[in-house]
């Protein structure tokens, strides 16, 4: 195989367009469900967000795999990977309602961290030096985030460390579902939640907790759910998670400009720098893949 060939093969020239993709849509889901649990149960959101996946991804899945595109060889890991994406969601939109949008995204950016340091256990991926010294790095921009005094130091800060947990868990084990097909795992990842929490909707919600206003943001929750779990699936099936990760930290730019745009938070300067340790952590591995694979 020539140099170039080598080039245009490498998994992240393949994998991050799909990534960077997904961050953007995933960025818009976290900015709409803060927007609603402001007057809304977080658990009306997040089963909203899982019933608007649903609807909005088995009609593509239907169309790409054919007729029997729930069969899975591995029900048991589907069932795990996504019971692991509904309690990360449940953890950080619970937190959201409590902390500003940028700030608290940042703190779910410990999911990065968590793959690196678990990927060799969970799935056998090794991460390379330069891997760990980025995740250290971002790790660092987190800690200037959760200084004392900042708004950030928050009871609801635990929960979204564990919904960090949770993702990490997530997204490797959507890297052990390659041998399943890609349209199949996304179905599951829609159809998990909605099930489960449906089945415990009437229990949970009294009988005025639905807002008619707010239909059109209840909408795309679903459409951004769908459509961003369909570009990240895609992207693990194409690059390993440690290459990956710390691409993550992109979102924090994006969740930045819509707390500002939306709810008018803006961060104080040392949580700026955390948020631009953190960003610098994840732009510098991509110089460095880039100078190693001579990517252009």
């Amino acid at each position: 195989m020539t140099a170039r060939s080598d080039v245009h093969d490498h998994p992240l020239r393949r994998a991050l367009p799909w990534f960077l993709l997904a961050g953007l849509c995933l960025s818009s889901l976290d900015a709409t469900a803060k927007w609603l649990v402001r007057d809304n149960p977080v658990f009306l959101v997040v089963w909203a967000r899982y019933v608007g996946q649903v609807l909005f991804v088995t009609p593509y899945v239907h169309y790409r795999a054919g007729p029997g595109f729930w069969r899975t060889r591995k029900p048991g890991l589907q069932l795990l990977r996504s019971m692991f994406l509904v309690l990360a969601t449940a953890c950080f939109f619970g937190g959201l309602r409590y902390l500003p949008l940028a700030e608290g995204s940042a703190v779910n950016f410990l999911a990065p961290i968590f793959m690196v340091v678990l990927s060799q256990r969970v799935i056998g991926e090794r991460p390379s030096r330069a891997r760990l010294v980025a995740s250290i790095v971002g790790f660092s921009g987190i800690l200037i985030l959760m200084r004392p005094g900042s708004a950030v130091l928050h009871p609801a800060v635990l929960l979204i460390v564990l919904g960090a947990l949770c993702n990490a868990l997530y997204q490797l084990l959507t890297r052990k579902l390659l041998d399943e097909n890609p349209n199949t795992t996304l179905f599951y990842s829609a159809v998990v939640g909605a099930v489960s929490l449906t089945l415990v909707l009437p229990w949970a919600l009294p009988d005025d907790a639905f807002n008619r206003r707010d239909v059109g943001p209840f909408v795309l929750l679903g459409v951004f759910a769908g459509f961003g779990h369909f570009l990240l699936t895609r992207a693990f099936l194409r690059a390993p998670v440690a290459l990956l990760a710390p691409f993550t930290y992109m979102q924090i730019m994006w969740a930045t400009l819509y707390g500002v745009i939306l709810f008018g938070q803006h961060p104080d300067a040392l949580s700026a720098l955390g948020m631009s340790v953190v960003v610098a952590s994840g732009l510098g591995l991509a110089v460095y893949e880039r100078s190693r694979y001579r990517l252009v």
